[in-house]
């Protein structure tokens, strides 16, 4: 689908399929809220397509078999509470959110389902009883493992020489932020190395806080995963060249602006393949009853380019295991 057809207006070529929702009411069209994180929907792309695109594919017609609520908060606390509270009294059917926003849609209901997307740690902050089985009204999908925290930083170990302090680039104000410094504090250690975290908490906040690293004497940066640092991720990969920082980045959105390498799953599918557990709670499946999605596969992307501006050499042998190379 074209990109220009998704913002005149969501989804009015879609193609309707029989049977959706047959849960709800005779004549009732179901309405899913979304929680974004940024401004506007242009601020979320490619999440925003692949959203709709997902429930294109499960023949969900805007208007016709579905009602679709979009809030942008602008990574602002107030209005992500404000918000979410605003959905809730909407009585939507299905809520829907990233990690950061839904914690404000779990402490705003405990009654209308919840999936969620890129929550790194769902049993550790509370979002589910366990993966296998969730219970409550909150299921979704995982994206960070805590052995994936170690194989980031081994990669940064593997193509910077004597690496030793790395910058965790952090927003102390996100919900997430916990624990991303927990996990990537126990690999730090385990690898021997010093990891040090720098707070920004808004887009003016991020360059004086690349600066502070450059001062601490950092060797490398890699961020944690958020809406704000998605809103940055054409900023923070300059910052880092400009300071001769390698940086690891947890999306390919991030490393296509020219981040050194990423080690992620793919966001992008994983917010299409959102749009099939809306689907089934739709259909009258309990968020309870459906298991926590974890990503089983991680590209590997490196841009060589990158590391030359940094005078890094990159191994070969890891250059043939990534999925792909920018040279």
């Amino acid at each position: 689908m074209r990109r220009r057809d998704f913002f005149s207006f969501i989804g009015g070529a879609m193609v309707a399929m029989p049977g959706i929702a047959r849960a709800q009411p005779a004549g009732k069209i179901p309405t899913v809220g979304y929680l974004w994180h940024a401004g506007n929907a242009k601020e979320e792309t490619p999440y925003f397509e692949a959203l709709l695109e997902g429930f294109a594919k499960l023949g969900y017609v805007e208007g016709r078999n579905i009602k679709l609520e979009h809030r942008f908060p602008n990574e602002t606390p107030e209005r992500f509470k404000s918000m979410a509270a605003e959905l809730v009294s909407l009585n939507v059917d299905v809520l829907m959110g990233g990690a950061i926003a839904s914690t404000y849609l779990r402490d705003a209901t405990t009654k209308i389902p919840i999936v969620f997307m890129f929550v790194p740690d769902p049993v550790g902050m509370k979002f589910v009883q366990s993966i296998a089985r969730p219970g409550g009204n909150i299921t979704g999908l995982s994206n960070f493992g805590r052995d994936v925290a170690g194989k980031r930083l081994q990669l940064l170990k593997e193509i910077v020489p004597g690496l030793s302090r790395v910058a965790l680039l952090i927003n102390s104000q996100q919900a997430t932020t916990r624990v991303f410094v927990e996990v990537m504090q126990t690999a730090a250690d385990q690898l021997g190395l010093v990891l040090e975290t720098f707070d920004a908490r808004s887009l003016e906040e991020i360059e004086p806080a690349f600066d502070a690293m450059a001062r601490a004497g950092m060797q490398a940066v890699t961020p944690v995963q958020g809406g704000l640092f998605f809103q940055a991720r054409t900023l923070t990969p300059k910052l880092a060249i400009a300071r001769r920082l390698p940086m690891l980045a947890y999306s390919r959105e991030t490393f296509e602006y020219g981040a050194l390498v990423s080690y992620a799953a793919d966001q992008v599918e994983m917010c299409r393949r959102s749009a099939v557990y809306a689907d089934k709670i739709l259909k009258g499946a309990k968020p309870g009853d459906l298991p926590v999605e974890q990503p089983t596969k991680f590209e590997l992307l490196i841009n060589i380019k990158t590391a030359k501006a940094l005078g890094l050499d990159v191994p070969l042998q890891l250059q043939q295991l990534a999925d792909e190379v920018i040279e």
